[in-house]
């Protein structure tokens, strides 16, 4: 063969002429001959193998050339023959690879057939995947979802093609086929064919998807291979950037490549490469529209996430991308240090550089707690919830990390509280503290523990041991200082030191001769040496010498130099290996450690760290306790996904008891109620996890465990929260739970005292079986009798509160509650729970019981909800309890008289008895007069339409075809609702006709109470007991519910109470009522409206809070006018009670989503608030003058026209002045300088001389200012022109001076007083008189006081009212 196959850069290059021995194409077929030749390329394959390739090249050359003009059967056959080759070569190539004898014409002829083979492969494959392309977009499925059925079937095929040229190119370069070029050099133009084709196929939209897997597998083991072997790493790096440039879905393509690549194929290199190049991306290209950003961010965090390890060598390059502009590559960088840190930097085995590489990717992360951009922020956040979830969080860090994660609860994107909000749930699923978190229980403990350790330590400390010191250290160091002092002994001396030297010695003489042998001189030198006395030392040993000149010791001492000096001191101090032991006896002893003390420093050290351990749980508590109050405000978010986070994160502190978890479980209860059903299921899922899913081995325990756990929530639970408890538990045996016989039975044992239990206990028990009786009657029915003998029997008196809780359980079966339909469920009157009920009212009107009232209230419900003509019962009762009253006092003035001599304290404390009896009775009258209203407007008005709806169906049902005319005619009655109407209009009346004539008639008992309620309403004097005049306060409102004319008789004394009673209580009571006077008969408390408002200047903040609540309910129902006294709300604004503050805040935010409610106020408002006698002037032109530093141009103006609005005193100006830096400013605006000025020329009006001059200055200031600048007014030549201009005022005025800026701050940051309503006309002064009967007219306000009606308010029809 004498020529070569060069693979062309351009298909075309091919029929060119080429260079010496270069193949060109001679032959190329047109595309109507194709079939033909493709069928002697068969033959040939057949009859001669894969190198037939050689002859038929033309021929795969030619289907190349007209390959838009051929059809789709020729490519495939071509396609299917090119694969054949390519695979015959993979089979036949193996042999002759490890031939050695393979010559060099057989070797050219196999490189050819191999180039030619895979080259027309490579090729028309791109050829198919274009057209395929094409053609999936062409016939993209439309509305129907049908495809195109020759596409359909051309695009399947196509996929079943592509993978077995990919497994056949596989096949091929899995061999060694370098060895078949020369050098084993492999041209890059064959290489890049073959990787151009690969990344064609990548190049696939759907090459991510499921369907199209093995493809991908296939196209990135073949680059694997063509990167390991055939050195396409550096190609395969910059390719990989390039698409992900420009494909984005290849970001997790390429991430499973990357990895397979640097595992598999062990090129670790191809991870740099890429990396490097996105770090090497400059921020501002980053920043780019399409520059590839979220993919690069993309194909990182799956990278991480696939082999972690191998990111660590190239995270600094990374690590730049955090301080640059993109968000979007900061998440990716901080989800990879996640991922290393989660997978890698994990766990106690680390070494030194990967703790230090930990710690820095965790101060990294915690520095993007504060990015600047949210959703790194919430990243952030996740990653450290993955990190906690998989425990890789080192526990010296719990604390810091908790605190950032408790600050970014405050965070102003949603996301990030949520994301913060999990963080948190996971920090305390997973805490290694303790699995019950208190601060309050861990107090103590830790108190112990820590005075333990304290203990421990001064124990110690007194037996500390000594430090052990070498000889031979301690020689040592003294050895520099030695040998001088040795130099300094040994040199000659004068006779007069010499003298001096002898008489120092003389004295010593006599401790030389203690010394028995030259061992115990030894022992006295070596003490000389540790006391630092080298002088004597020294001197010792040169008399030891001349004493002992034998001694082994001091021989060398013969010849005195220091050398032999230093020697003979040496071996002295340190000693002989013989000798060392002997002489260490005679020193003073070194302490040894001994192993009880050992033990003591182990003792110690567990100790320190159980302290440790206790103050970091302790720390990790108070973190998440303050979590959990910050967490519990956003139970009442508007956002869905932030309440429902809040609510798993209250479930979970709650199944780790932290202190005051509790209370997040109840404040999210009133949820049940949410319209938004997603918040409501995940409350009720909330709860059903804590409370309804109990666990145990047997049924029985569950449901003592269910029932113990829903006990404790209904303890000192509030009337409110009860009754969102109910919801749950009416779903819970709603449900059908096996639980539910077994949950009621354990319910009625401890009711029943089957089981010991304590009151609170009972009562949660009873009122858990009336939450059960909603969803199933015969609950409480089918043990009616228990109940009235368990809570209403005998001992009734003894706990009003069971009883009072079982009469609540009771109502749960009536209609009321039930809202049934059908005939009225009622007991006769001599039932024995009536008998029982009555009984107990009657004999606790005469007993001194806080809780009977309540009780009582009750039991009158439950009568005329449940009994027949209640009307007739609760007559009775009234009478035999008014009977008791009377006989009781009777007997006290028996008593008395027999006694002929009583003590005043005896005779006080019976007074005070029978007032609390006597307002028990009244009590009781007025409840009875209001049930007995409702009873008429609901329960026999419902009846009467029930009964009426009766019988027109049988009168329906009777008529026969004969009635079908009379039918037709009275259609359009019924159309027009005429008939319906009226009836109810006739039942209407009727009603009200009794309610006006026949309840406080002569005749019926409630008529004899109400002289007494204002009798003793209307004398405060005389009856001046506080629980009485509350009682009858509250009595006489409920009797006025009973019909107009009581109303009418009864409202200005009802009025003198609210504003004349020196009781707070009374007057709270009093406004509640007159509120719902005021939905009942508008017309006549419409002219007594401004007496309402006035509540809201009480001095009692319990009464203003009452007012504000009542008037929010009347004015946002549309009940009372919006008029100008909505000013007075306005006022609570700034009240020092902050309930009252939110309340007031509330209502405004209410009323303003009813049009321009407030707008068309604010004038009345205003002028209302700027009365001077209200004192509010001041604060008004404060507050509009500090708005000028924050207003546009436009609001200067508007602000400027509303101060000149203001009734300006004396004490408003000064405030006017002292804010003039807020305005000074603005003063060239002609907008702002006119009203300003205006403000000058009303204050001039009838004003003294010297506030009228200080007026003049200020206009004169003014003037100045709008007329030359602020700048050169304040300048110090003004100043002094000024100055003198102003000499003659100066002498009689005083110049109030301009404001600083620290004045402006303090006033500033004044508190606004509540301000207390004074009237303009003082009204005629009225006393209460306790001392004579006829003066006790005077507690009622005058004729003149009592307002007039001036507008009458429509109100709806009765009809209406009553089908609400």
């Amino acid at each position: 063969m004498s020529w070569d196959f060069f693979v062309p850069v351009c298909v075309g290059d091919l029929v060119k002429t080429g260079g010496i021995n270069q193949y060109v194409v001679q032959d190329v077929v047109s595309a109507k001959q194709l079939p033909s030749c493709l069928n002697k390329f068969k033959a040939a394959l057949r009859s001669q193998g894969p190198l037939c390739i050689l002859e038929h090249f033309d021929t795969g050359y030619s289907v190349l050339q007209h390959c838009k003009a051929v059809d789709l059967a020729v490519k495939e056959d071509t396609l299917e023959l090119l694969v054949q080759v390519v695979s015959g070569l993979s089979v036949s190539l193996p042999s002759i690879l490890v031939s050695t004898s393979l010559s060099a014409a057989e070797r050219k002829e196999k490189l050819n057939a191999v180039k030619m083979s895979v080259f027309l492969l490579c090729k028309l494959t791109e050829n198919l995947e274009s057209d395929s392309y094409r053609q999936n977009i062409v016939t993209a499925p439309g509305k129907g979802g049908k495809k195109g059925k020759a596409g359909g079937e051309g695009l399947m095929q196509w996929d079943s093609e592509r993978e077995q040229v990919l497994q056949a190119l596989v096949q091929l370069f899995q061999l060694d086929i370098r060895s078949l070029w020369s050098l084993s050099l492999v041209e890059e133009e064959f290489i890049s064919c073959v990787t151009c084709c690969c990344y064609k196929l990548l190049e696939n939209p759907t090459i991510s998807h499921v369907k199209s897997k093995p493809t991908r597998d296939c196209v990135i083991h073949l680059l694997g291979l063509l990167i390991k072997k055939y050195n396409h790493l550096l190609g395969a790096g910059v390719k990989v950037i390039q698409m992900l440039q420009h494909f984005e879905q290849l970001s997790s393509v390429f991430a499973q490549a990357v990895s397979v690549w640097s595992t598999e194929y062990g090129v670790r290199a191809i991870i740099g490469e890429v990396i490097r190049e996105i770090g090497q991306k400059s921020s501002e290209e980053l920043a780019r529209e399409g520059s590839g950003v979220k993919a690069f961010a993309s194909f990182l965090s799956e990278v991480s996430a696939l082999v972690p390890e191998l990111m660590i060598p190239n995270i600094s390059v990374l690590i730049t991308h955090l301080e640059g502009e993109s968000h979007t590559m900061r998440v990716a960088v901080c989800e990879v240090l996640g991922e290393i840190l989660v997978r890698v930097l994990c766990g106690d085995g680390l070494d030194e550089s990967g703790r230090a590489d930990r710690d820095r990717f965790f101060d990294t992360l915690q520095e993007h707690l504060h990015d600047s951009h949210s959703h790194v922020r919430t990243r952030v956040l996740q990653v450290y919830t993955r990190i906690v979830n998989s425990k890789a969080l080192p526990l010296c860090r719990y604390s810091e990390v908790m605190e950032l994660a408790v600050g970014r609860l405050m965070d102003k994107s949603i996301n990030v509280v949520k994301s913060s909000i999990q963080l948190l749930a996971a920090f305390i699923a997973h805490n290694p503290y303790s699995c019950k978190l208190s601060s309050a229980d861990l107090k103590k403990p830790l108190e112990k523990e820590t005075s333990k350790l304290r203990e421990l330590k001064e124990k110690l400390e007194g037996t500390a041991p000594v430090a052990v010191i070498k000889a031979s250290e301690l020689w040592a160091a003294m050895v520099p200082e030695l040998l001088v002092t040795v130099r300094k002994e040994l040199e000659p001396t004068s006779k007069e030191e010499k003298e001096q030297q002898e008489d120092e010695e003389g004295g010593e003489v006599e401790e030389e001769k203690e010394a028995e042998d030259d061992r115990a001189t030894a022992v006295k030198i070596a003490q000389y040496l540790r006391v630092n006395k080298y002088r004597d030392a020294v001197q010792l040993s040169i008399r030891a010498h001349s004493c002992f000149p034998e001694s082994e010791m001091f021989a060398s001492l013969s010849t005195v130099t220091p050398e032999n000096m230093m020697d003979t001191l040496a071996l002295i101090f340190k000693g002989s290996d013989d000798d060392t032991s002997e002489l260490n006896q005679n020193l003073p002893p070194t302490p040894q450690k001994e192993p009880e003390k050992e033990g003591e420093d182990g003792e110690l050290k567990k100790q320190e760290m159980l302290v440790q351990y206790l103050k970091d749980t302790e720390t990790f508590a108070l973190q998440v306790e303050r979590a959990i109050s910050v967490i519990n405000t956003m139970l009442y978010w508007k956002t869905t996904s932030v309440v429902q986070e809040a609510v798993q994160f209250c479930v979970t502190v709650c199944e780790f008891s932290v202190a005051n978890s509790i209370s997040g479980v109840r404040k999210m209860l009133p949820l049940v109620w949410s319209t938004d059903a997603a918040i409501k299921d995940a409350v009720i899922h909330a709860y059903r996890r804590l409370y309804l899913n109990p666990q145990g081995d047997t049924i029985r325990m569950k449901a003592q465990t269910l029932v113990d756990s829903l006990s404790e929530l209904m303890v000192d639970a509030s009337l409110g929260t009860i009754q969102c408890l109910e919801e749950i538990v009416q779903e819970f045996f709603s449900s059908g739970s096996s639980l539910q016989s077994t949950v009621v039975q354990v319910l009625w044992e401890r009711f029943t005292g089957k089981r010991e239990t304590s009151s609170l206990y009972k009562r949660a028990a009873v009122l858990l079986l009336g939450m059960a009786a909603r969803a199933e009657r015969e609950v409480v029915l089918s043990n009616l009798d228990t109940l009235c003998s368990v809570a209403l029997g005998e001992k009734v008196t003894e706990d009003f509160l069971l009883a009072r809780d079982a009469v609540i359980t009771i109502c749960n079966i009536t209609d009321h509650v039930r809202q049934s339909k059908g005939a009225p469920f009622r007991l006769p009157q001599d039932h024995q729970l009536f008998t029982c009920l009555t009984q107990a009212v009657a004999e606790g009107v005469v007993m001194e019981d806080p809780y009977w009232q309540s009780f009582m209230e009750q039991a009158v419900r439950l009568i005329y909800f449940l009994a027949e003509s209640p009307d007739q019962l609760c007559s009775r009762l009234l009478q035999r309890s008014a009977r008791l009253l009377l006989d009781q006092i009777a007997e006290g003035g028996e008593v008395n008289k027999d006694a002929g001599q009583m003590q005043d304290g005896s005779q006080e404390s019976n007074e005070q008895l029978n007032c609390v009896c006597l307002a028990q009775l009244l009590a009781a009258c007025g409840c009875v007069a209001f049930w007995q209203v409702s009873h008429l407007e609901r329960s026999v008005s419902a009846e009467l339409r029930r009964r009426r709806g009766e019988t027109e169906e049988r009168e329906e049902k009777e008529k026969g075809p004969a009635g079908k005319q009379t039918a037709n005619e009275s259609t359009m009655e019924e159309e027009l609702g005429l008939i319906g109407a009226s009836a109810e209009d006739t039942e209407a009346e009727l009603i009200r006709n009794i309610c006006e004539t026949e309840l406080l008639a002569e005749e019926n008992l409630l008529s004899a109470f109400l002289p007494l309620l204002v009798r003793v309403c209307g004398s405060p004097g005389r009856y001046s007991h506080p629980q009485l005049t509350t009682a009858a306060c509250l009595a006489l409102s409920q009797y006025m519910m009973i019909s107009p004319s009581v109303c009418e008789e009864n409202i200005r004394l009802m009025f003198t109470v609210l504003e004349r009673s020196t009781l707070p209580v009374v007057r709270a009571n009093a406004i509640i009522a007159l509120g719902d006077l005021t939905v009942r008969f508008p017309n006549i408390l419409e002219p007594w409206t401004q007496n309402l408002y006035a509540r809201l200047s009480d001095e009692v903040p319990s009464v203003r809070q009452t007012a504000v609540t009542v008037l929010t309910q009347l004015v946002l129902k549309d009940v009372l006018k919006v008029k100008g006294q909505v000013s007075e709300v306005a006022v609570l604004l700034i009240d020092p009670d902050s309930h009252i503050n939110s309340l007031a805040l509330n209502f405004f935010n209410e009323l303003a989503t009813k049009d321009n409610a407030i707008y068309n106020l604010l004038p009345d408002i205003i002028s209302r608030l700027s009365d001077p006698e209200r004192g509010m002037n001041a604060q008004l032109c404060t507050m509009s003058c500090f708005r000028f530093l924050t207003a546009s141009t436009r609001q200067w103006c508007d602000l400027a026209v509303s101060l000149s609005l203001l009734s300006m005193c004396e004490r408003g100006f000064k405030r006017l002045q002292e804010c003039w830096e807020c305005y000074s400013d603005k003063l060239t605006e002609p907008g702002v300088y006119q009203p300003l000025l205006s403000i000058t020329a009303k204050l001039r009006r009838g004003a003294k001389p010297q506030f009228k001059a200080q007026v003049d200055e200020f206009e004169q200031r003014l003037t100045a200012v709008h007329t030359r600048g602020l700048e050169n007014v304040e300048s110090p030549e003004m100043d002094e022109e000024n100055q003198k201009a102003g000499v003659s005022a100066e002498k009689t005025v005083t110049r109030t001076p301009a404001p600083t800026t620290g004045r402006l701050k303090s006033k500033q940051g004044q508190d606004f007083v509540t301000p207390h309503k004074s009237r303009k006309s003082k009204k005629p002064a009225i006393t209460f008189s306790s001392d004579e009967e006829e003066d006790e007219e005077d507690a009622v306000m005058a004729e003149s006081e009592t307002p007039k009606v001036t507008t009458p308010i429509a109100r709806t029809s009765r009809r209406a009212r009553l089908r609400n």
